[in-house]
């Protein structure tokens, strides 16, 4: 059996087996201050998304830090077991659960911690009242409302509206409020355009809202927004959470965002120079995931990643950069989640050396 890879506390980053995930300590530390201090006094709160990086041990750093609802979201209910397990106090579940297994295993994690669901249809509501009744478990049920993606989502207010109802009046669930995804159409780093693009977005949701509590019943949670809108639609007076996950790790496809630090990265090593010009690394897109594209060098003007395959990164070096074998590149992914993914374990690294090895204990958590 192969020996897992841990480097101890104290060890110099020169001195790590590459390629590893490595965490810049400084960087996490500032994205989670961002959002602290952002939402502090603020009636709307951070419900960071667990699905970014798939540590309990990071969610709970982010919970401690400050800002936040005191919970986390997560994709699939493998996620929500591993954070709720972990300790986490309160988990959004944002993507429907229909399949009666995954139901089931929903309801279990409500006599641990308080349990959110994001709902569509009248179905999928009947079939989770039935199972939560039958466990004596109460489950909050929040209805997603699409907003552009073309994904899960009631498209209209009057559906909602019947769909809230039928919840409010079921065994089993508490009707809690209204969710939805956005992404920027066109990203800018010109926060007039996000503020713009963040009401257009969004404005569907509170239609909703309007009318459910025109219907006669509360609405406890309007949970909107994202990294890209955080600051706009905390200032939303009816917003009272925010699903913020990418801010955390970040990517180069949020780099029009500067509020936020590049915190994982992929450690490679120079493993050849077989030409001028030319060099290539030990890190290929099974290390970093190749889903929006090719990583960045960082901190190494004139080298340049120019093709990627399971285990290689070639790269393009300018005339006159003395890149030799045994040098190590530091990776930025195009898409941190594929990243993370990939690895079993955060190696957190300050000033130089590692100071904390954390298991991403909901890897490969797909259902």
């Amino acid at each position: 059996m192969q020996e897992i890879y841990r480097p101890q506390a104290g060890t110099p980053v020169e001195d790590l087996d590459t390629p590893c995930l490595i965490l810049d300590m400084d960087a996490l530390d500032h994205n989670m201050d961002v959002m602290a201090g952002y939402y502090q006094g603020r009636h709307s709160k951070l419900r960071g998304h667990s699905k970014n990086h798939k540590t309990p041990a990071i969610a709970l750093r982010q919970i401690r830090r400050g800002g936040t609802i005191g919970g986390v979201c997560a994709a699939k209910v493998a996620e929500a077991e591993v954070m709720v397990h972990g300790g986490v106090p309160s988990v959004f579940v944002t993507s429907e659960v229909v399949d009666p297994a995954k139901i089931q295993r929903l309801c279990t994690l409500a006599r641990e911690a308080e349990i959110l669901v994001a709902c569509d249809s009248e179905a999928n509501a009947r079939d989770i009242s039935r199972a939560a009744e039958a466990q004596g478990v109460d489950v909050g049920v929040v209805i997603e409302q699409e907003t552009g993606l073309v994904r899960c989502g009631v498209q209209e207010a009057e559906p909602g509206v019947a769909l809230a109802k039928l919840i409010d009046s079921l065994p089993g669930v508490s009707f809690k409020g209204i969710m939805s995804h956005q992404m920027m159409s066109e990203p800018s780093s010109d926060r007039e355009d996000r503020v713009t693009e963040a009401h257009r977005l969004i404005q569907p949701v509170l239609d909703l809202r309007e009318a459910v509590l025109a219907a006669g019943l509360p609405v406890e949670i309007i949970s909107t927004g994202e990294t890209w809108s955080y600051d706009v639609a905390g200032d939303m007076p009816e917003v009272t959470e925010i699903q913020g996950g990418s801010y955390l790790v970040m990517e180069t496809g949020y780099e029009y965002m500067p509020d936020f630090h590049f915190a994982g990265k992929i450690l490679s090593t120079v493993i050849s120079v077989p030409q001028p010009g030319v060099a290539v690394g030990d890190a290929g897109a099974r290390a970093v995931g190749g889903l929006k594209g090719l990583p960045r060098v960082e901190g190494r003007p004139g080298v340049e990643a120019v093709d990627m395959d399971i285990d290689r990164t070639v790269f393009q070096v300018d005339e006159g950069i003395g890149l030799k074998v045994g040098d190590q590149l530091t990776l930025i992914p195009g898409q941190q989640d594929a990243m993370v993914s990939r690895w079993d374990r955060f190696i957190g690294v300050r000033n130089g050396v590692v100071e904390v090895v954390w298991d991403i204990q909901a890897r490969g958590c797909h259902n």
